[in-house]
């Protein structure tokens, strides 16, 4: 890996990932002979227009296309920026319905009272879901090059995609896997399903090959098992939970194991999101 002075990193042959704050988001610019594909787009309008100058400013060709790894605001509130710019928007078929069931209602909420979620700058941000729907793999070849675009089965949303540059061995998994904290069980995601949703993807990643997760610095698929791994102990905790205890998620003891990774505010989302399916299963 190379890294620029201006905060690109070179993570496989023309393939550049910068960490953006806040919140640590990975934003990939694939680089094609006429054009660069961005994959995700941040937090807001202005965040997506902090992209597009500084990719214009570092490869000196257009922003032919953006990918959403996933529905979550941190990933597709700069959509509408891109959009204006007519940027083809490639996301999961899913992506609208998440956006009416979770981001819609806690955007609204923001904009009507900002001082709920302070550290939101969302006064200006209106909802743009991607411009082209993906429900099956997918090949593109934006700006003269070939990217894969493979939905996952539902785990930390049910809009995850992975998006696999052959030619550089690099995929973007969104947060399906995050490395500069544990991954997070937010708006819409499925705990009991999300371990071998991920690991259903890393049996594509080759050995060699290099993963950018949504949050923090790039892995290999041995980090990945390893994250596979520790979501399976969360999955067979809330198995176990709730066959011991029923319907009450808020009455389960937290393992001290899974609290030393994890807050304690996003294993009960877990558990609350993982007895919902249980209950529905009877």
């Amino acid at each position: 890996m190379s890294s620029h002075a201006n905060g690109w990193t070179e993570v496989g042959d023309g393939v550049f990932v910068r960490r953006y704050e806040p919140v640590d988001v990975s934003v990939g610019a694939i680089v094609g002979p006429t054009g660069v594909t961005i994959v995700d787009t941040r937090n807001s309008p202005e965040e997506g227009d902090e992209i597009l100058r500084d990719v214009v400013a570092e490869f000196r060709r257009p922003v032919v296309a953006a990918i959403n790894t996933h529905a979550h605001y941190d990933h597709t509130f700069g959509n509408e920026r891109f959009a204006a710019h007519g940027v083809g928007i490639y996301g999961h078929v899913l992506v609208p319905r998440h956006f009416e069931q979770h981001e819609a209602p806690r955007l609204a909420a923001v904009q009507a009272d900002p001082s709920r979620e302070p550290d939101k700058s969302w006064a200006g941000v209106h909802l743009t879901p991607p411009t082209v729907l993906v429900d099956a793999p997918f090949t593109i070849d934006p700006g003269e090059r070939m990217i894969e675009l493979l939905p996952i089965e539902p785990g930390h949303t049910d809009t995850d995609l992975a998006v696999h540059v052959p030619d550089a061995g690099v995929w973007f998994l969104g947060d399906v896997l995050e490395e500069s904290g544990a991954p997070m069980f937010g708006s819409g995601s499925f705990p009991l399903g999300w371990p071998a949703a991920l690991r259903s993807v890393l049996g594509r990643v080759g050995a060699d090959e290099a993963i950018v997760p949504g949050h923090g610095a790039v892995v290999d698929r041995a980090f990945g098992e390893r994250q596979a791994d520790q979501l399976e102990a969360v999955a067979a905790f809330i198995r176990s939970s709730y066959a011991g205890s029923g319907a009450d998620s808020g009455s389960a003891a937290l393992p001290a194991e899974l609290l030393a990774l994890w807050p304690e505010s996003s294993l009960r989302s877990a558990l609350r999101a993982g007895y919902a399916a249980l209950a529905a299963e009877r």
